[in-house]
């Protein structure tokens, strides 16, 4: 298995099935086939088709997803593209340096997944809070937004000029890197022990829980991290389920 057969382009929420069709397309010249769309306006849909020319077998056989959770869930490794600055930023990386990564070796034999938001606000700070990085296209400061399917051309150029003639290169490592799925259910556990114990504070917002989630994703954790985290979780539930000696 190459590189590119690891690389799952998502388009979250597209409106216009043209854009779906033209990402198609743009990723057939790039060597990626792996197409997930979550929620869309309209798809199937003749202009995908039309749009898509001769890369009409990667819109035949795109995944439709209702929520982004079973987009990514199986994932070893998410980015989200963005071009806006977020109050709490998440480890940030061009298109070109994502490139280099991959050619570095991220270190999963799981899917990697490629979000692309809508096409007139993007991704949401929740959708870039599942990604281990956000990838940022530089473009000219008077106007800085891309089409859909041109950002998708952008990125997987990127990609295959990195990585297109080359082997899964992974970096060494003892165990596989934990799926997007098991982490937020790591995560979600962890938030429930918080609010178990009290660590919140009454009427505000959870600020902890948004750097929860950009430090988890940070540090890439591995399956056996993801276990032993949860084991402590459930440590600490039961004991404070225990009754205290009078």
């Amino acid at each position: 298995m190459t590189l590119l057969d690891q690389i799952r382009v998502v388009l979250v929420e597209p409106e216009h099935p043209g854009n779906i069709g033209a990402a198609a397309r743009a990723m057939k010249t790039m060597g990626l086939h792996s197409l997930h769309v979550v929620n869309p306006a309209r798809f199937p849909d003749p202009q995908a088709d039309w749009r898509a020319a001769g890369a009409i077998k990667i819109i035949e056989s795109a995944t439709v997803h209702e929520k982004l959770d079973t987009a990514i869930e199986d994932c070893g490794y998410v980015v989200g593209t963005s071009a806006r600055a977020r109050y709490v930023p998440i480890p940030l990386v061009t298109a070109q340096e994502f490139g280099e990564l991959l050619k570095e070796g991220i270190g999963t034999d799981l899917p990697i997944a490629i979000l692309f938001g809508r096409e007139t606000n993007g991704l949401s700070n929740e959708e870039l809070q599942r990604c281990n990085r956000h990838i940022r296209i530089p473009a000219s400061e008077d106007y800085k937004s891309l089409n859909l399917a041109m950002a998708v051309q952008v990125v997987a150029y990127e990609v295959f000029k990195s990585c297109g003639e080359l082997k899964n290169i992974s970096k060494q490592w003892d165990r596989e890197y934990a799926s997007a799925g098991d982490v937020e259910l790591m995560t979600l556990h962890l938030e429930k022990v918080c609010d178990e114990i009290g660590y919140f504070r009454e009427g505000r917002p959870r600020h902890a829980m948004v750097r929860f989630r950009r430090m988890f994703n940070r540090l890439e954790l591995d399956e056996t991290e993801v276990k032993l985290l949860r084991g402590f979780l459930n440590h600490v539930e039961r004991s404070i389920e225990k009754p205290t000696n009078g």
